[in-house]
């Protein structure tokens, strides 16, 4: 019978937080030896994460034990977001828990994608869901989860860009004794049980929809036929007159399908405005559209965040059949307190909507989820997880 638990600990001590924070997933999971275990740290422990994760190792009595560094950690309906914290969740009975590790991320994002694939394939079973944890830092995510598609197609991918406190400048994968930069770590999940992934984006629509007419790389210079920043600056209106802060809440939508007709729910990515030619009105992006591209603007808000987020927990509750036994929650840096001005916040609203089940996650640099039947980079948003028993026929 699959069997999971998570606990946390925010003792300073770090091998002493990774035994406890251990050994309350286990009595949770009703374990004394786990299959498998996933552990964040706060970047608090940076300096003892090959000690701390050896303390999950022995504490759960598995060699399959992958992580990463964060700023801050998320597990039994708490949201930690500074100072020394740990969370851990085990897993056991009915379920393969396989780690994966893979150095060299930078400049090699395709290639890296390739061993990730070589690495899980063997373990691949009925339902398979690949948690990974890059380093924010040191990798460009699109082409990777490009290529991870096609060397992985059906498998679910989840996770998060790994996160620290800005202290640092760093950030870590964690596997096993291995502890690095420019690395991705990760955890696949096989065996017979069902999977509901989805991801709460961050940003609600403003103003209409825009047809690209004409662009240069990365560079947005009309859109329906306008200088593009005049249509940005229409679109906001009064935070037209501060572009640089406009740019720290405002975002470009990008619709999924080429030509499409409509930016709808669930339809679009959020990408970074990263610079403004006033004189000449053009808008620098982070991404590349085409001619023809449908595109909008987005507006990161304590309201849009919720809805989407009530949003999608009533579309996975209503899509559970049977009642989970553990989840993932990988959530940008950006929400927590900073953007709703209170703790725990989508912490609260999953436990409402799944009551009593052990979820274990990070804040992170970038979110990695399914978002229309396909592995995505995703901003600004909060991807769940959940695993639940095979529906018996």
């Amino acid at each position: 019978m699959l069997r999971a638990g998570v606990g946390f600990s925010t003792a300073i001590d770090p091998a002493a937080a990774a035994d406890e924070a251990t050994t309350q997933a286990l009595a949770q999971a009703g374990l004394r030896v786990a299959d498998g275990a996933v552990c964040f740290a706060s970047s608090t422990h940076t300096a003892a994460f090959r000690p701390l994760m050896r303390a999950v190792a022995e504490r759960a009595q598995t060699a399959q034990v992958a992580g990463c560094g964060a700023s801050g950690v998320i597990a039994c309906g708490r949201e930690i977001e500074s100072g020394p914290a740990v969370a851990v969740l085990t897993v056991g009975g009915g379920i393969s828990a396989r780690r994966v590790f893979v150095p060299g991320l930078k400049g090699r994002e395709a290639q890296a994608a390739v061993e990730v694939a070589e690495a899980v394939r063997p373990g691949l079973d009925r339902a398979n869901l690949l948690c990974l944890f890059p380093d924010s830092y040191n990798i460009n995510p699109e082409p990777f989860l490009e290529a991870l598609e096609r060397e992985l197609p059906g498998v679910t991918v989840v996770g998060g860009g790994a996160s620290e406190d800005g202290m640092s400048g760093e950030t870590f994968a964690l596997c096993g004794d291995a502890v690095s930069t420019n690395a991705v770590s990760g955890m696949l999940f096989a065996g017979d049980f069902e999977i509901n992934a989805r991801a709460s984006l961050g940003c609600r629509l403003i103003g209409r929809p825009r047809r690209v007419t004409a662009v240069h790389n990365n560079i947005l210079i009309e859109l329906d036929g306008q200088p593009a920043l005049e249509v940005l600056k229409q679109t906001i209106g009064p935070l037209a007159g501060d572009l640089r802060r406009a740019a720290t809440m405002v975002y470009l939508a990008m619709g999924l399908e080429p030509q499409a007709q409509r930016l709808e729910h669930g339809r679009y990515l959020i990408r970074h405005l990263i610079g403004f030619d006033e004189a000449r009105g053009l808008i620098a992006t982070v991404c590349r559209p085409d001619p023809g591209d449908l595109v909008g603007f987005a507006l990161r808000d304590e309201e849009g965040a919720r809805d989407d987020l009530k949003l999608m927990l009533e579309h996975m509750e209503r899509g559970v059949r049977n009642p989970p036994v553990f989840g993932l929650y990988f959530n940008c840096v950006s929400r927590g307190s900073r953007l709703y001005s209170i703790g725990d916040h989508d912490s609260a609203y999953i436990s409402r909507h799944f009551p009593g089940v052990p979820i274990a996650g990070f804040f992170s640099g970038f979110e990695l989820g399914p978002h229309a039947s396909a592995p995505r980079l995703l901003q600004y948003s909060g991807v769940l997880a959940l695993v639940s028993p095979p529906t018996e026929h």
